[in-house]
């Protein structure tokens, strides 16, 4: 099945890839690898914002990862000017989840990404991941993720 395809069978319909909000570029090329920046969680309606630990269940922190996971193909289609062919795999998330110092299911967060990208690219969206706690996150976020891809 096509990554067109699954995203449709999902529901899902990718935004345009969101612009940079500072200095820096949506993504790089380099090699066989597209560097993906740190995507924030948002949806059509707005920044999902709020700490898991405080005010986010975990299941709304896997939403908001999710999303994240959104915007992430998003710049990766892009990225291959659309061509989902050109994709090989994913090679690594980095997940930032705005949390408590007490809140330690910063994994089950960021589940909602990896879930994700195994469903839109199978076996080829299986990736190496950190999840980590941050205090803060820019715009008060609940989630931030960066990624790394192979392309062809």
């Amino acid at each position: 099945m096509s990554i067109d395809a699954r995203l449709t069978e999902l529901g899902i319909v990718l935004p345009q890839a969101p612009a940079p909000a500072a200095n820096y570029v949506p993504f790089v090329l380099t090699g066989s690898h597209v560097y993906i920046s740190g995507q924030i969680s948002q949806t059509p309606a707005g920044l999902t914002r709020g700490r898991l630990g405080a005010d986010l269940s975990i299941e709304q922190g896997a939403d908001a990862a999710r999303s994240c996971a959104i915007s992430i193909l998003a710049q990766l289609s892009a990225a291959v000017g659309g061509d989902w062919s050109r994709v090989v795999r994913a090679v690594k998330l980095v997940g930032f989840v705005n949390s408590t110092p007490e809140f330690t299911d910063q994994p089950k967060v960021i589940n909602g990404a990896s879930d994700l990208m195994v469903a839109v690219l199978g076996d080829a969206g299986r990736h190496a991941r950190s999840a980590i706690s941050a205090t803060s996150l820019p715009l008060g976020v609940a989630v931030e993720i960066e990624a790394l891809f192979e392309i062809r």
